[in-house]
């Protein structure tokens, strides 16, 4: 059964504990790794600044304390794999189950407006997931 590195469990601990029950709900049946959670200001405008983000620094749901977002990219034969869109649309799916089972409601960076048309984004961030509302 997957498990979490210490890197993933460090950077999972710093994100609200609804979005840690789904993590740790999904790592159970897929392997992935958490590639952040809390994100520092400071951080925050260099991804606006590289276009990585569209928010600027206090904007994004990472910048909060806990935080209310995670970045998480299936791990598959030793590593991330970013070009693999399936395997982000397969995980996305089971941290929607897992989300739905815990009654939380979760906006991805894969579907921006959550009607299941993964094509029609005008920005993709396939890692990212956010809580809604809060």
């Amino acid at each position: 059964m997957p498990s979490f590195s210490k890197h993933s469990l460090a950077r999972l601990e710093t994100c609200d504990d609804r979005l840690i029950a789904i993590c740790n709900r999904v790592i159970k049946c897929m392997d992935f790794t958490v590639v952040e959670g809390h994100r520092s200001n400071e951080s925050q405008e260099i991804m606006f600044n590289t276009g990585r983000s569209k928010l600027r620094a206090g904007m994004s749901r990472h910048n909060r304390e806990p935080s209310m977002a995670v970045d998480v990219a299936p791990y598959r034969n030793g590593g991330i794999d970013w070009d693999s869109r399936e395997h982000f649309i397969l995980l996305a799916g089971h941290m929607f189950q897992a989300a739905r089972e815990l009654g939380v409601q979760l906006r991805w960076g894969g579907d921006w407006d959550g009607d299941l048309d993964f094509r029609d984004q005008s920005f993709n961030d396939l890692p990212h997931f956010e809580i809604v509302g809060d």
